[in-house]
């Protein structure tokens, strides 16, 4: 097998830096990378709860299963390496009525068959973590982080420059194709203000993956569709109503975790998200919108059947996100303290979240693999807990298509 001597990666969050690194240790890649915003993360990465997840949550077996358990590892183990902050605080499932009880007992059940050390507990218990809940019962998770993914995306572009890696910010790419070269195929992207050759490339884009991908010839029969995450946070003398990570018992039939709690790294408490459609595919705000955006999305016939099975869901989502009353009726789910005086907006995230044809939510990480390209086209939550491990996942599959 001959290794590539150059690998262009395409996407500055922690998975594309992550890969990089990976590329840059294995068999000395020379290595560019290139990210169209000014700093490192500023998307997915940088925007959401800064959770290390335990692997709880996922079908045994998935992609996402694997690599989330074992990035739980992996990812504290290099928090502490790097001195950076990290916290194993271990979080809280709470079921609030006996109804949610079965679908407590079956995560458990999960939790079990991924290796993820959980216990059921009953109301008194889980008011020995938490005071403030009022639950029927919940599931204590000990192995749970909190972690800045910004602070350990700066670290990770550190080490890349350290390691002789070529990096780039504000280059947007706009062409990708290829040619002959000496050694095989050239790679070449079009980008802001360079062009870069490579023998190979990784899609690591995030939000725009698809568009990527489409770019560098491959043929899609899925798309990203743009939903955004708004999140409250509690006001600071209220802080003292959360200890740690609050969960609701999850929806099976929603890719979302529901509305949660969770105490930062830097010791504020945050509550969200909420899952709203994004009129941009960056569309933190509703006044974000982007025409090309929202007609991929209207156009593409899996968001209307999609939209058909889920409209009311959709349709208290979006209540949620106008009514800070509504919000805080979710968060009081959990803790029946909370009301809407103590909840002050905070930021918002966008995930990227790929459809089928057919309207069905791609569940497990998306990742396809063409002759010296591999296209990273969906990994959300988990994706940043098992960024390393996708890394290694990614960097094999490329070392396969140079077969």
């Amino acid at each position: 097998m001959t290794p590539a001597r150059h690998v262009m990666v395409i996407g500055g969050g922690i998975l594309g830096l992550a890969v990089a690194r990976e590329l840059a240790l294995r068999r000395g890649h020379q290595v560019t990378l290139l990210e169209k915003e000014a700093a490192w993360g500023s998307h997915q990465t940088g925007r959401n709860s800064g959770v290390v997840h335990s692997g709880l949550y996922y079908q045994p077996g998935s992609l996402k299963a694997r690599m989330c358990t074992a990035g739980n590892r992996s990812m504290i183990e290099f928090a502490q390496d790097h001195g950076l902050p990290v916290d194993v605080c271990g979080k809280l499932v709470v079921a609030v009525n006996d109804a949610e009880r079965p679908r407590l007992a079956a995560l458990l059940d999960r939790a079990r068959a991924n290796g993820v050390p959980a216990r059921l507990l009953g109301p008194a218990e889980a008011r020995e973590y938490e005071p403030e809940v009022a639950p029927a019962a919940a599931l204590r998770v000990e192995t749970t982080a909190i972690i800045s993914y910004r602070a350990v995306c700066e670290s990770l572009a550190a080490d890349l420059a350290e390691s002789g890696a070529t990096l780039h910010t504000g280059q947007r790419v706009t062409r990708i194709t290829s040619r002959p070269g000496r050694s095989g195929p050239e790679i070449i992207a079009s980008a802001s203000s360079l062009e870069v050759r490579a023998d190979a490339l990784v899609n690591c884009a995030g939000l725009h993956s698809d568009r990527i991908a489409e770019l560098a010839g491959l043929e899609l029969d899925a798309r990203i569709v743009p939903f955004r995450g708004e999140y409250y946070e509690l006001r600071p003398a209220r802080r003292r109503l959360v200890r740690g990570l609050i969960y609701p018992v999850p929806d099976p039939s929603l890719p979302f975790l529901g509305v949660h709690l969770t105490q930062m790294i830097d010791g504020s408490v945050h509550a969200g998200p909420n899952a709203v459609l994004a009129l941009r595919r960056e569309g933190y705000r509703w006044r974000d919108v982007s025409a090309p955006d929202m007609a991929a999305a209207l156009s593409f016939p899996g968001f209307w059947r999609l939209a058909r099975r889920h409209y009311r869901a959709g349709g208290a989502e979006m209540a949620r996100s106008f009514s800070r009353a509504r919000f805080a009726a979710s968060v009081a789910r959990l803790v029946p303290a909370v009301t809407g005086a103590d909840l002050v907006r905070a930021g918002a995230g966008v995930r990227a979240q790929v459809l089928t044809r057919s309207g069905a939510l791609a569940d497990d990480f998306l990742i396809r693999a063409a002759p010296r390209q591999v296209h990273v086209l969906k990994a959300p939550s988990p994706a940043a807990t098992g960024a390393f491990e996708i890394a290694r996942h990614v960097a094999d599959q490329l070392a396969g298509t140079m077969a």
